[in-house]
């Protein structure tokens, strides 16, 4: 690892030590939400351990991560090879309409098919993450130099090699970038899982909403928050450098 970077790692550091104290030393704050919801019996959601949730939440984002990453970056190269070309139009238009329709319509629409649980949520989470990371591979490759490319091929290249060692490494960092941010929003979205019967760190917001308990909603964000910065800060100090 480039020694260059290790300060920067105190960062992600930092918001994963606070998360992880968040979620074992919530009681610990128990004054602080007597506070805000001085009116309710119990202010500290205790149904599912804080840990337990976390460890769910991020199952579900890391699988829609996975299958958003595998089908839109390959779905990205596919129509930038020559043969793919007639079908970009409509690989864009297909990856922006699933950000066009709201999680909570997909997941309306997805529980009469899938039934109730995490399917629904990491189809929503798939369908929502695949944007970002289709525009940024497309951006990453087709930004390269074609001069290049050029000579990549008369040093006598096969396509798959240009490809893997002059395409991927040269748009890798604009890719990551689109990761990024499919990620992060995923993490925040996820939450809506918990109307679906998908447990997570949702839980606390949406029972909180449903029994007007404030002190729940404010400690499912505080966690979402600091996994999603987690994330993010990480996702900064590790990405590779853009390439001049």
């Amino acid at each position: 690892m480039n020694e260059r970077r290790l300060p920067g790692l105190l960062a992600p550091l930092l918001w994963l030590l606070l998360l992880i104290a968040g979620c074992l030393m919530m009681e610990r704050f128990e004054a602080f939400f007597r506070v805000i919801e001085p009116d309710s019996r119990q202010v500290i959601f205790q149904r599912v351990d804080f840990l337990v949730l976390l460890g769910r939440h991020l199952l579900v984002v890391s699988i829609a991560a996975i299958v958003a990453i595998v089908v839109g970056v390959a779905g990205a190269i596919a129509v930038t090879r020559p043969g793919g070309r007639d079908f970009l139009p409509l690989v864009t238009q297909v990856a922006s309409m699933g950000q066009t329709f709201p999680p909570v319509a997909v997941l309306a629409l997805a529980v009469p098919v899938l039934g109730f649980g995490t399917l629904p949520i990491i189809v929503a989470l798939v369908l929502y993450g695949l944007l970002p990371i289709v525009r940024n591979t497309l951006a990453g490759i087709e930004g390269i130099d074609p001069s290049v490319k050029e000579a990549a091929r008369g040093m006598g290249m096969t396509p798959g090699q240009i490809l893997r060692q002059v395409e991927l490494p040269l748009a890798a960092a604009v890719i990551v970038a689109g990761i990024r941010t499919s990620v992060t929003i995923n993490i925040a979205t996820a939450a809506l899982g918990a109307t679906v019967g998908s447990s997570n760190l949702g839980d606390p917001i949406i029972s909180g909403i449903v029994n007007g308990n404030t002190a729940y909603i404010v400690q499912g964000a505080v966690l979402i928050a600091l996994l999603a910065l987690t994330v993010d800060s990480l996702f900064g100090q590790l990405a590779p450098r853009r390439v001049a």
